[in-house]
């Protein structure tokens, strides 16, 4: 059957069962939304700003599992979707960006809203395309979405030219795709006789355990081990905060506990984790009494950072499975308990309580598993990370490679779409944050998405204000923020909304808003300079821990 390349796109959607997608219309689009119109299989959710919609496409995929799918115009429309797809390739993230461009024969003319956004966005995509005839959408939608999800998950990229949207070619349904899924590799007997000689055993868990949904996996596997879980920001849903092998994050805001024990083990397994520089710190002092093996599926990261004694490739749920069949019963208890005097001076040392920390307690005893927990990028991620008590199936969504200030938003729009009534989204950030990403409150109003955004509120740039007092004399250049009404401005979208300065009034405007069918914001007025404890100097090992600012 002929059609245009348009529908060709929304059949090859449809095929690849996709029923969402994030996309802002332009010029360049309008072919491929036109053909949207009649199509009832797949809902069109339009973002306030192309990089709202990455991110909302990154947050649907991270809670749902499936790719997500956004759409941007050519020209602006396509570079505004840069940072979502840096975010999500960071993260590694399955999403599909399809861009409009210019006809083909416009290409190279700078000619309206033409942009090389093939070659801009060459770095930080899996794979990219661009299709200037209307016969190559088939075989490259396919190839596309196989590319996205397979392997170590990550964006790709596909820009259509106009003319390419409106000719015609004969649908066939049937894609022809190049991608190759690479062999397991699984030493077992050497990492069973490594487990059986191990003392001091640690595990590292990160962002390819949730990644692969590994989660239930693990857990088995550390108790049969008897070994400690540390995990990294990434990793934070995938292993229970309140179990008592839980040692929490590690890295420069890990805790005492994590980074003790992975200075001191003669073991450490590494699940879906790059070993970052974050978590490094000194990567010479870094775990060096321990010899290593390091579970990943991408083979570009083995050795990468830190040299392994050992080595798995492949999918780490269905090794994981392998090891939990092969592996003996093992009882650490003279480790654990020197753990637990590491994490006792956690306890004592942080035992002081701050709002931040208070609010994110009362919020993790009042929410329960369904939750999708999304953060932006700053103080409020790491206080998250180290005082929400992820419960096993909880969802954390942050942008842990790049850093993007603004990703809270919509991202929490992406996983309150894919959770649909299935769950509820917290969605925690911060002034500096929020201040970015607000212009999608609009979004979640129009959608009646039921997100409440917990708003820390200390009308500075908290986390750089605090590097500053601890490394640059406390001179605080360009940090301070005015003061907004928030809750007047979100209002005005249509929002519910709270003010708040102690914990119980938190606790009573939490509840107030779980009870609406609409979004909130609770704004929390907090110290300025509440501080992330504790936090190892960037560069610095592990075990030189600050624990409190004197």
């Amino acid at each position: 059957m002929k059609m245009t390349g348009s529908k060709i796109v929304v059949e090859c959607l449809k095929k690849q069962k996709v029923d969402t997608i994030f996309g802002y219309p332009g010029g360049a689009v309008i072919p491929l939304f036109d053909a949207l119109y009649d199509e009832r299989a797949i809902k069109t959710i339009v973002p306030a700003h192309e990089q709202g919609g990455c991110h909302a496409a990154d947050g649907y995929a991270r809670t749902t599992g499936k790719v997500g799918v956004v759409v941007a115009t050519s020209g602006p429309g396509a570079t505004n979707l840069i940072t979502g797809i840096a975010t999500a390739y960071m993260d590694s993230v399955p999403i599909v960006a399809i861009t409009g461009n210019v006809p083909n024969v416009l290409l190279g003319k700078d000619s309206f809203q033409e942009v090389d956004i093939v070659g801009m966005t060459m770095a930080v995509t899996k794979h990219n395309y661009r299709i200037t005839d209307v016969n190559d959408i088939e075989d490259v939608f396919q190839e596309a979405f196989e590319f996205a999800k397979s392997g170590r998950p990550g964006p790709v990229l596909i820009d259509i030219t106009k003319d390419a949207f409106i000719k015609e070619a004969k649908y066939k349904g049937e894609g022809k795709s190049r991608v190759v899924n690479g062999k397991t590799h699984l030493p077992l007997d050497e990492i069973i006789t490594t487990i059986n000689e191990a003392k001091k055993p640690m595990i590292f868990s990160g962002g390819g355990v949730v990644l692969s949904g590994a989660e239930d996996e693990l857990f088995t596997f550390a108790k049969k081990i008897g070994a400690p879980v540390a995990q990294s920001l990434m990793g934070k849903s995938s292993y229970p905060s309140d179990d008592e092998l839980s040692t929490g994050m590690v890295g420069m805001h890990g805790s005492k506990a994590s980074n003790m024990a992975f200075t001191n083990c003669d073991l450490l397994i590494v699940c879906g984790a790059r070993f970052s520089d974050r978590v490094t710190g000194d990567p010479k002092e870094f775990a060096k009494h321990a010899k290593i093996i390091q579970i990943d599926i991408d083979p570009a990261e083995i050795n990468k950072n830190i040299a392994t004694t050992y080595h798995a490739m492949g999918d780490i749920k269905e090794i994981l499975s392998e090891l939990n069949k092969a592996v003996p019963e093992k009882d650490h208890h003279e480790w654990i308990a020197e753990i637990n005097k590491w994490k006792a001076e956690d306890i004592e040392q942080l035992s002081a309580t701050h709002m931040p920390k208070e609010i994110l307690e009362a919020t993790a005893a009042i929410m329960g598993e369904s939750t999708a927990i999304v953060t932006d990028v700053g103080q409020h991620q790491i206080w998250t990370a180290q005082y929400y008590h992820f419960k096993k199936h909880n969802k954390f969504l942050t942008s842990g490679g790049l850093g993007t200030m603004g990703y809270g938003m919509g991202a929490a729009i992406g996983a309150q779409v894919g959770l649909n009534d299935k769950g509820r989204v917290i969605h925690v950030t911060g002034d500096g944050s929020f201040r970015m990403n607000m212009n999608e409150m609009a979004t979640a109003v129009r959608y009646n998405l039921p997100i409440i955004s917990v708003l820390f509120d200390n009308n500075t740039l908290g986390m750089v204000r605090q590097w500053q007092t601890l490394f640059y004399a406390g001179r605080w250049s360009v940090t301070d923020l005015p003061p907004l009404n928030f809750t007047g401005i979100a209002e005005c979208y249509g929002y519910f909304t709270r003010k708040v300065t102690t914990v119980e009034e938190y606790k009573i405007a939490l509840n107030e808003a779980l009870a609406q069918d609409k979004p909130a914001l609770i704004q929390c007025i907090i110290d300025t300079d509440a501080m992330v404890l504790p936090i190892v100097p960037p560069g610095k090992a592990l075990n030189k821990i600050i624990m409190d600012r004197n």
